[in-house]
């Protein structure tokens, strides 16, 4: 339930993140690990998170679709992020989860969630503390990197999630058992 928490206060202070102070601009971002290593992305983004459980697999899917799930009545395709970056699937733990995230494409709007192993916290990252992408080094594709932050001695990969998810992807996905249930529109 901690998770849940964690959705909510990410969710209420996202708005005063991008305000940021002394004229450089201040992001929140939500930190995971996944596969040994931290990630983020913009918790503007960030529906909430859900433990990990009741996946139903659609057959003749990508690899890295685990299934979907049902969230309140809507058909969420979920992504297993670490099978998404070329690696193996997620191991479920105790600690695994479902982060529920809306993702931009064209003038839809995607609701799908990514399996993680395990989500640590809400982090606000100045920009001037972002460094681009390397151009070598890194276990994923370099297009899926936003930056690269560093806390607490840690360095977190900040994602692109455009990228991660392509406008292809998220339509072959959308297409997946429940029509427009993973669409949102605003009101």
């Amino acid at each position: 339930m901690s998770g849940l928490t964690l959705s909510k206060q990410a969710a209420t202070t996202s708005r005063e993140a991008s305000a940021g102070k002394g004229g450089s601009m201040v992001s929140q971002y939500l930190i995971f690990s996944l596969g040994g290593e931290l990630f983020g992305v913009a918790t503007l983004r960030v529906r909430e998170i859900i433990e990990y459980g009741n996946l139903t697999t659609v057959p003749m899917m990508p690899s890295f679709m685990r299934g979907v799930i049902n969230l309140r009545g809507a058909v969420v395709p979920v992504i297993d992020l670490n099978a998404r970056f070329g690696r193996t699937r997620t191991e479920v733990s105790r600690r695994t989860c479902i982060v529920i995230l809306e993702v931009q494409s064209d003038e839809d709007t995607f609701v799908l969630g990514i399996i993680v192993d395990a989500v640590s916290a809400v982090r606000q990252i100045d920009g001037t503390q972002i460094e681009p992408p390397p151009s070598f080094g890194t276990r994923i594709r370099a297009d899926f990197i936003d930056g690269m932050a560093k806390i607490n001695n840690n360095f977190v990969i900040l994602l692109n999630l455009g990228k991660v998810l392509s406008v292809d992807e998220l339509s072959m996905l959308n297409g997946t058992g429940g029509g427009d249930a993973s669409r949102t529109t605003e009101h």
